[in-house]
């Protein structure tokens, strides 16, 4: 979890384990750095959920989760064996299969969320990257996302790196978390260590528990 008052640098890490800014110092995964690896193989390893999503073109949810898959068979080929499979699953995981041939202008907040989280477990990468995924979603989602989240990386070697508000999220479904303030780490470790009442009173100034 990373987790942190506003303007402390969390967007920031993110988009740059993404390679979405330029950055300085060395970004490794699996040991090896990302600014060299070649982008198929990137989106392969990494799944990246931003905070908004504004679609400007009317794709239906269905086509939108599909695109998750190309990080596998590539634009000019046609599906792989078990590709829709994974689309139906993932659809199914987020809740989304009743407005599966809805235009994605047709959606709300919520489902826009729910669709393109299916859209990255389609990928299914190695790592995903969360930016406040719980935004948007009614609190039944939340539980189900942060649980399904827990279920996913129990499947092999995989991680979730997630932004996080709330704490009182970060606390129940994460296990490590990085607290940021003004770009610079403050601490990291375990969720109990790094959320403990003296760091969060430094960070934040006030009694936030």
């Amino acid at each position: 979890m990373l987790v942190g008052p506003n303007g402390a640098g969390k967007s920031t890490l993110l988009n740059a384990l993404s390679q979405g800014v330029v950055y300085t110092g060395q970004a490794l995964f699996d040991g090896k750095p990302l600014k060299g690896m070649k982008a198929a193989c990137r989106a392969r390893c990494l799944g990246m959920l931003g905070q908004r999503y504004q679609p400007g073109y009317a794709f239906t949810a269905l086509e939108v989760i599909r695109l998750g898959r190309y990080a596998h068979s590539g634009f000019l080929q046609g599906p792989g064996q078990g590709d829709e499979e994974a689309v139906m699953a993932a659809a199914r995981q987020m809740g989304v299969e009743p407005f599966l041939h809805r235009s994605l202008l047709t959606l709300s907040g919520g489902e826009l969320q729910r669709v393109f989280l299916a859209q990255l477990l389609a990928q299914n990468p190695k790592l995903l990257l969360l930016d406040e995924p719980a935004n948007h979603l009614d609190l039944p989602y939340q539980r189900q996302l942060f649980e399904m989240m827990g279920d996913w990386v129990q499947q092999g070697e995989r991680a979730v790196i997630s932004v996080a508000h709330d704490l009182s999220l970060a606390r129940r479904y994460g296990n490590r978390a990085l607290l940021l303030h003004q770009g610079k780490a403050v601490t990291h470790g375990s969720i109990e260590e790094t959320l403990s009442l003296d760091h969060l009173r430094t960070t934040y100034g006030m009694d936030v528990p």
